[in-house]
């Protein structure tokens, strides 16, 4: 699990490879990542966009904008949460993700709330120490 705050948001992700949905003869690996926003500040934010930076084993990367998660543009007030699952495919046997929400205060104010940095790991990646 990995944990980061930002302005009392506070977001944790839970990665899991999908070995029923990879075929790594077909050099397809399929993950899937449970992400929970908690509100534990004192005013009401509004989630907007969201901004993932999603990097494989062989350094390649692509960036992932959009508005909102899932279709859906939570809205949360103090000490609520929010929860959603979301997947990633990679051609190779591990990679990283991390990103950004960007949110609203009830007052107007705009800020990036950090998504902590993870990774995606599969029983068919080849260990190696840096």
């Amino acid at each position: 699990m990995y944990s980061k705050v930002t302005r009392k948001v506070a977001i944790t992700v839970r990665p899991f490879y999908l070995a029923d949905q990879s075929a790594p003869d077909q050099n397809r690996y399929v993950w899937a990542y449970r992400v929970n926003i908690e509100n534990r500040g004192d005013d009401t934010v509004h989630l907007l966009n969201r901004h993932w930076r999603i990097t494989d084993k062989l350094g390649r990367w692509q960036d992932v904008k959009g508005p909102g998660v899932v279709g859906e543009q939570p809205i949360l007030k103090p000490g609520e949460s929010f929860e959603y699952t979301s997947g990633c495919p990679l051609e190779t046997p591990s990679g990283i993700m991390v990103g950004t929400y960007e949110m609203v205060t009830s007052s107007g104010e705009t800020f990036l709330a950090d998504i902590p940095a993870f990774s995606l790991d599969s029983p068919h990646d080849k260990p190696s120490i840096n």
